[in-house]
């Protein structure tokens, strides 16, 4: 038998510029940023949403081991929001921050979602999306 896996505890982004990175994530999409002490005594930084963790890493100082082409701008992310599409594109449009595409139908892990692009400092696609 398959061993399962039954969720994703956290996922790790390389970033030009890490206070650009946590200016946005805090300031335009309301995630938590913090420094925390690794299991190796290093010194660190993650950004928190419901019960998940996105890590930071530094482009050129990356922490072991990482990804095998760790780049700053190749991620695609979706993220789940109560808060409907409409009210984050009038958020968005206040921070400055252009949506790219949507609102768009798309299909979720659990079903349909209504989803809008944007994309971070570093270039990556972020999707934000209500389940419809």
């Amino acid at each position: 038998m398959t061993p399962e896996l039954v969720a994703l505890d956290h996922l790790v982004l390389t970033v030009a510029e890490l206070a650009e990175t946590v200016s946005f994530y805090s300031e335009v999409l309301g995630m938590r940023a913090e420094r925390f002490e690794a299991a190796d005594n290093s010194s660190r930084w993650a950004l928190y949403f419901g019960t998940q963790k996105i890590n930071l890493h530094q482009a050129g100082a990356e922490f072991l081991p990482k990804a095998r082409h760790a780049t700053p701008g190749s991620a695609d992310l979706c993220f789940l929001s109560e808060v409907p599409v409409s009210v984050w594109m009038d958020h968005l449009a206040e921070q400055g921050v252009p949506v790219e595409d949507g609102p768009v139908p798309r299909s979720g892990a659990e079903g349909p979602i209504l989803s809008i692009y944007l994309r971070d400092p570093d270039g990556n696609l972020i999707e934000i999306s209500n389940p419809v």
